[in-house]
């Protein structure tokens, strides 16, 4: 099993991060990898050609907060907040980037509008509180701006208010998109309804800490960042029911996929809500999810121990090599790659 993250590193041409998606969500490229080690470059129109009728796809549902908020210190000094994750109506996990970080019970003025307090530091965020004439949700999505990763070098325009949500987004609360997701749209989903191919939902609120590199090089010491979600009993059946037939479930993203291994962690999927801190490497035993449509990650990074985990490290090694030989674009707003679940 491996231990250490050097063992997920890779050069990346910078040029090669895409800035700015496609025109069109399901023009983006699709890199099939099949167990065997074969690679197939594919438009992501033709996903659908890879699924079978009865097989189930289970998407996040989770909508991005406008979680990226300005403001100042009482001494003048100028911060940005971005949004953890809400914690009950009024208060909310933070990162603040300031010249000197916010001290316990001062306020920080946000947007010339409101004074949020911080209550204290757990772990690496400040813990702060909102005004209580409404919802911390609410001040959020009124004053806040969509936080795109920090490898887009660039501010959230008018474009990304769409595109950096997927088309069925519906529960509030993520930091970041669920971002395989981002390669469906109506015309595509309505298609693989047509052949029969059946979808489910999760929510999980992606948190900042997706972002966050692994900073010890012996895997055994990081700590994960944690993660609300929920499983719905529909779900539950749904997959039961496919895997009773003999069909395959397919994960989009490995958000779906983590909520689903999460709850499912003891062999037997609950439905349900909860927080997770699950920290798939290779060698996990995987319980749900057959395959997984997902995009490029980062180096190093705990999604590429991940899909690793998934598919086999070889063949994510072989995979990433020939997706930088041929050019696709990477994270967020790249392109995608449809896993098959390793042998075990």
């Amino acid at each position: 099993m491996p231990s250490f993250v050097s063992e997920f590193d890779y050069d990346l041409p910078p040029e090669l991060i895409a800035q700015a998606p496609l025109a069109s969500r399901s023009a983006s490229r699709l890199l099939v990898a099949h167990p065997s080690g074969e690679l197939q470059n594919h438009p992501f129109s033709e996903l659908p050609n890879f699924l079978n009728r009865g097989d189930l796809l289970v998407f996040n549902d989770s909508r991005v907060l406008h979680a990226r908020l300005f403001g100042r210190k009482a001494t003048g000094g100028e911060i940005e907040i971005l949004i953890e994750r809400p914690l009950g109506e009024h208060e909310a996990l933070a990162m603040i980037r300031a010249s000197k970080s916010p001290k316990p019970d001062s306020l920080l003025r946000v947007a010339d509008a409101f004074d949020v307090k911080v209550l204290g530091r757990v772990g690496e965020f400040f813990h702060l509180r909102f005004p209580q004439e409404a919802n911390v949700i609410d001040w959020i999505e009124r004053y806040g701006r969509l936080p795109l990763p920090p490898y887009i070098e660039r501010s959230a325009g008018e474009a990304d208010e769409a595109r950096y949500q997927t088309v069925y987004a519906r529960n509030l609360g993520s930091v970041a998109a669920p971002t395989a997701g981002l390669h469906f749209d109506e015309a595509l989903l309505a298609e693989l309804a047509a052949r029969g191919v059946r979808t489910a939902y999760v929510t999980l609120h992606v948190g900042a800490g997706t972002f966050q590199p692994v900073r010890v090089e012996n895997l055994t010491e990081h700590k994960m960042h944690r993660e609300c979600y929920v499983i719905p009993q529909d779900t539950v059946d749904a997959i039961a029911a496919t895997h009773a037939a003999g069909n395959k479930v397919t994960c989009v993203g490995t958000t779906s996929l983590r909520a689903l291994e999460a709850a499912a962690f003891d062999g037997t999927l609950k439905a349900g809500a909860g927080e997770t801190e699950l920290f798939i490497t290779p060698g996990f035993t995987f319980h749900v999810a057959d395959r997984l449509i997902t995009n490029f990650h980062l180096p190093r990074s705990t999604l590429l121990m991940l899909v690793s985990a998934f598919a086999g490290q070889d063949l994510i090694r072989s995979a990433y090599a020939h997706a930088i030989a041929n050019r696709y674009r990477f994270f967020s707003y790249g392109d995608a790659m449809l896993l098959e679940r390793k042998p075990t």
